[in-house]
Formats: C-alpha cells, structure tokens, sequence
C-alpha cells in the first residue's frame, strides 16, 4: 500500500508506547498533514498528564477533525467514531505488550521528550501507565483488531517494530 492511499485524513491507532506519534510526525512532515496527537488534546499543558473536562477535550477534538489535512494519533474511543467517520484511512499498530512495555522503559529513561508528548510533563515511569500497558492495553487490541477488520476505508496494520520500520523505509518517512 503506498502512502497516498491512505488519503488526506488519517488516523494512527494502537497501544500506549506503540509508536503513533513518531510515525504521525513523519506522516505530518512527508504529506503535509497536520499532526495532532490526542494526548496533547486530551491532557492539560503543563501538568503532569491531567485529563482535561471530557467536554473541552470531545470539543478540541472535533475542531480538528473538521480540518481537511491531518493525520491524528491516539485511540480515545469516546469520540473514535467521529474521528473514523472523516477518515480517509486508517493504521494500526498492533504490537505486543512486551514491545510496549520495552518502549516505555527505553523512552522514558533515556530519551526524556517524545513525539506527541506534553509540554511541561516529564516523561517518568508510574504505576498507573505501567498498569495501562500490562492489564488494559490487551483488551484494547482485541477490540481495534476486531474494529480493524470491519471498517471500509485504505487501511494498514502494522504488527512488529519490524513491520513498522520496514513501512517507515517504504515511505520515505524520516524520524
């Protein structure tokens, strides 16, 4: 699939540490797209991680998916079906818990700042983001996985770091 099919619309899915906002950006800087990454719409600036009200995050939202040209990553399932109803394509990283969990670690140890990450948030290791990962994020797979397979749009599934840097060749897409 080249990356052209996915169309100007387009929505990264998958678990926590998976790679979505790395590869929104690349999208971003490679298509033209805006990238916008739900953490940044759904947490508050300068805080560490706090949720925002659900209303002004479902508002911020779907100010953004009225845009033309974007490419979005995060899962939020509260207003998913919004964001797939403008999507023009879709991907999905459907990696194990373990690559999960190896990222996480490796990020937040070593690298500090993310693609996607929070202004002012430090990036630490926290019983709760550990518990997502480990206990939440499998159920989570089952579900997109089965969503995957429904929807009627260009799609891609990426299942491996491998399958994912192999895409990232394929693409002429830069880190």
């Amino acid at each position: 699939m080249q990356l052209s099919d996915l169309g100007n619309r387009i929505c990264i899915l998958g678990p926590s540490n998976s790679g979505k906002s790395t590869l929104a950006d690349a999208i971003a800087r490679k298509c033209e797209l805006k990238a916008v990454h739900l953490d940044q719409l759904y947490h508050l600036p300068n805080t560490h991680w706090k949720a925002r009200p659900t209303e002004a995050f479902i508002h911020l939202h779907d100010s953004e998916i009225t845009g033309e040209r974007w490419v979005i990553d995060g899962n939020y399932t509260k207003c998913l079906p919004q964001r797939l109803s403008r999507a023009t394509g879709l991907i999905l990283l459907d990696v194990s818990t373990a690559l999960s969990l190896m990222r996480y670690f490796y990020r937040t140890l070593f690298e500090g700042q993310r693609h996607g990450g929070l202004d002012g948030a430090k990036e630490r290791i926290n019983w709760p983001m550990l518990h997502h990962i480990t206990a939440v994020t499998p159920n989570n797979r089952k579900r997109y996985a089965e969503m995957f397979e429904a929807l009627e749009l260009p799609k891609i599934r990426l299942r491996s770091r491998k399958a994912i840097k192999q895409q990232f060749d394929a693409w002429e897409l830069t880190r």
